[in-house]
């Protein structure tokens, strides 16, 4: 009976730390200094999933495997995230599996909060929010939209809210037998990787739970056209999983599209029938400059966040409304 219970601790303190990378020499090493860095007692291992990388991505994560042993390389081909995970989940050796991003930077406490959550809680996954923390003028401008109910909606991960039970959280420290038993992440996936796996774990009966304390710090997007494009995949592989899961589609995820539609048929109909119909597009213009003048915490946020939040609504609807059937084949 002792030496149960002693192999069962020890299984509580043994953690793998996953990381897809490609491209992320600007930030992986301060990536890997937090997960070093830890305060957690157990055992751990960080694995990379290393993709074909066309930076120095790759220089850099042979230098710190050489530093540190506990540092484990994977080769993943084709450098997608979904393939990547697999891979490094397939390399693990312990019954937690933490994800964390080559650009994101986790907490002291992160691996020790993660690991009590998984035990006290019962959950399949556990995670938090993703506290977007910008550098430049911009990147900080992005962030406050993307910590706003006004950018990204009632989203606890992005803006907070109680711990509980949820469908979905920001990265995700895991049981590794959940995940085998749902065949991994779908690696025909290359975006919502998260929402589709989480859907299937509860819908296998596992919990995923959210709890606020868990923060992971995200660098945004530098510059507009890439924030276009970010939400631009976002919204087209969030249709994706709404038509392999029916009923996984919320008021959350259609008000982007929506809004879209209305205010193109506003412009049309303004210009081409009467300027009565501008009515919705003006009022959609004045709810985001006066919610940017309300969420802004300077008044160059103020002025950048107009042009941010409609570019995050508009391009996710978008990606939304364009969603070809054909991005995740059927009968696969």
């Amino acid at each position: 009976m002792g030496e149960d219970m002693g192999a069962l601790q020890r299984s509580q303190n043994q953690v793998s730390v996953i990381l897809p990378v490609l491209n992320e020499e600007n930030y992986l090493e301060a990536a890997i200094s937090a997960i070093l860095s830890q305060d957690f007692l157990g055992e751990f291992e960080v694995i990379l999933a290393l993709g074909p990388s066309r930076d120095r991505t790759t220089e850099i994560a042979e230098k710190l495997q050489r530093s540190d042993s506990r540092i484990i390389l994977v080769d993943s081909p084709t450098g997608k995230t979904a393939a990547g995970l697999n891979l490094a989940i397939a390399k693990s050796r312990y019954p937690i599996i933490i994800r964390v991003d080559g650009h994101a930077t986790i907490p002291k406490n992160y691996l020790t909060l993660a690991t009590s959550l998984i035990h006290e809680t019962g959950a399949v996954n556990v995670g938090g929010i993703m506290a977007a923390v910008g550098v430049t003028g911009f990147e900080k401008a992005v962030a406050t939209a993307m910590r706003s109910p006004l950018g990204v909606g009632a989203s606890a991960f992005h803006t907070g809210g109680k711990a509980g039970a949820t469908d979905t959280v920001y990265l995700g420290a895991f049981r590794k037998s959940a995940l085998q038993e749902v065949g991994g992440f779908d690696e025909k996936f290359t975006r919502a990787q998260d929402w589709e796996l989480n859907f299937r774990l509860r819908s296998a009966g596992g919990l995923v739970y959210f709890d606020p304390r868990l923060q992971v710090e995200y660098r945004p997007r530098p510059r507009l056209r890439a924030l276009a494009k970010q939400y631009f995949e976002y919204g087209r592989w969030r249709r994706a999983v709404s038509r392999r899961h029916s009923g996984t589609v919320n008021f959350r995820y259609l008000a982007p599209p929506t809004a879209l539609l209305i205010n193109l048929l506003s412009i049309f109909t303004g210009l081409l029938v009467s300027p009565i119909f501008l009515i919705p597009v003006i009022s959609y213009s004045l709810l985001i400059i006066f919610g940017a003048v309300f969420i802004g915490k300077s008044w160059s946020e103020r002025l950048r966040l107009p042009a941010i939040l409609s570019t995050m609504h508009m391009s996710w609807g978008l990606g939304f409304l364009t969603s070809p059937k054909s991005i995740v084949p059927r009968g696969e």
